[in-house]
């Protein structure tokens, strides 16, 4: 069903609000950006074409206020609400609120990411639509007795993970029996403190893993795979570099990859952009579901470069019931790119925030360059959010030229006045390993920045 939408409401705030309200305007919507007391500067208030403050700084008396956000849209007009990343973009509660008042969601339906949004539901989910999964438990387990009972079959190491959790949150790796009752109660005590939900489930623990995602889009009818993004380059479950395509799929085993996330999107019904998330064991060539993010990722650019396809745009589409345009047949991957987040972060002093004032910036450009950011000189970089400064993309024929090109773009940007992890990128461009596409979810810990400790864990990351 078609819906005409004529203002868009932005709920989120930094690059992502920046982005959505710069493809708002290419599809002539108008735009309303709620913003805290921190943001009272923002660029994405200065952008748009309304802005309404609905509170304090801190994002849980602003931009996790679903009922304010709500308010806002109806008091301005708005016929939808774009969620971004982060904040309320997978609140199945939001999404239903939305619904309820006739605003329509940029995203899926609540049932979707209520479904989608439980780890151990969407691993059910997989196994149903024929998706490798992990060797593990069927749902979560009861208690350490169960999740014993299912490590002893498994063979250690295996790894707990909260049903609801994320960021490595109540995720604990066990090497023996003798710790599983102590790690259990571990990561049930951290995941109901950080989600309000103890619920584990038990997997089988894979070392050295890649961390693969598959970009998808859904109007309801036409599911399309729009190609993989590695997501290998991490430091604690957060990622750095993202680059498409991945340096070690084969055209057999990226095939495989799309028709299954496109055979789960169609399982659940799923409309809207999103990504399926897998982990490859480069040894084996097996991969196997890891979840789904109901959402715009952080990395959607890397893919925008190689296909040609405006995602946020896409999204706003599919959310006016219109039908996709493309064909599997016509989606076409054109060279390499590359993604760095550029963080308010010591790379010297373990990646520590540091918010201050943006004394000067300078954005780089060239051939295949593309700044996703929402800084300018002057800027005062709140405490309160994440560290997120500017996505630097590079495009190029070949790895190696978009590695140049970063290398070149990050040589020409400037971010006086902060500490930023510019140089951390500019090492790891000159690694060896990375420069052959030699890495893995631990690569940043255990080779790029030679920890003192021989005994870091590698971890599937979830």
């Amino acid at each position: 069903m078609s819906r005409t939408l004529k203002r868009v409401l932005v709920a989120n705030r930094g690059e992502i609000a920046v982005r959505i309200i710069r493809a708002c305007r290419e599809l002539g919507l108008e735009t309303v950006q709620v913003y805290s007391e921190a943001d009272r500067d923002s660029l994405a208030v200065r952008l748009a074409d309304r802005a309404v403050c609905i509170g304090p700084a801190r994002s849980n008396q602003s931009y996790l206020r679903k009922e304010f956000i709500v308010s806002a849209a109806l008091v301005h007009g708005a016929d939808a609400i774009h969620p971004g990343y982060g904040f309320l973009s997978e609140n199945a509660q939001f999404a239903e609120l939305c619904e309820k008042e006739g605003i329509a969601f940029i995203g899926p339906s609540a049932r979707v990411i209520s479904l989608m949004g439980d780890k151990a539901m969407a691993r059910r989910m997989a196994e149903e639509a024929k998706v490798p999964t992990t060797p593990g438990s069927t749902g979560t387990v009861s208690g350490a007795a169960q999740a014993a009972a299912i490590a002893a079959t498994l063979g250690y190491p295996v790894i707990l993970k909260a049903a609801a959790g994320g960021g490595g949150r109540g995720m604990r790796i066990v090497r023996s029996a003798d710790e599983i009752e102590a790690q259990y109660l571990d990561a049930a005590r951290e995941a109901k403190a950080a989600f309000s939900d103890d619920a584990i489930y038990v997997e089988k623990f894979l070392a050295e893993i890649r961390h693969i995602e598959i970009q998808i889009l859904s109007d309801g009818h036409t599911v399309l795979h729009l190609g993989e993004r590695d997501c290998s380059t991490q430091r604690r479950n957060q990622k750095l570099v993202e680059e498409s395509p991945s340096p070690v799929l084969n055209d057999a085993i990226r095939a495989k990859m799309g028709e299954a996330a496109v055979s789960l999107c169609r399982h659940v019904d799923y409309k809207s952009a999103g990504t399926i998330e897998f982990i490859f064991d480069e040894r084996s060539a097996q991969f196997y579901f890891m979840e789904m993010n109901t959402r715009i990722q952080v990395e959607h650019p890397v893919t925008e470069l190689i296909t040609g396809i405006d995602i946020v745009k896409e999204q706003i589409r599919i959310a006016q019931g219109k039908p996709l345009l493309q064909r599997q047949s016509d989606i076409r991957f054109n060279g390499h790119a590359i993604e760095c987040r550029i963080n308010a972060e010591d790379p010297d002093n373990h990646f520590a925030p540091g918010p201050g004032t943006v004394q000067q910036f300078h954005a780089p450009g060239g051939p295949g360059i593309r700044v996703d950011s929402h800084i300018y000189s002057g800027y005062r970089i709140p405490p309160y959010y994440d560290s997120l400064l500017a996505k630097v993309i590079s495009w190029g024929n070949t790895r190696e030229e978009a590695i140049a090109r970063m290398s070149r773009a990050l040589g020409e940007m400037k971010v006086e006045g902060v500490k930023t992890t510019i140089p951390f990128h500019q090492m790891l461009l000159r690694n060896e390993h990375f420069c052959r596409g030699n890495v893995h979810t631990k690569f940043v810990e255990d080779v790029l920045l030679k920890p003192k400790s021989a005994d870091i864990e590698s971890e599937q990351i979830s």
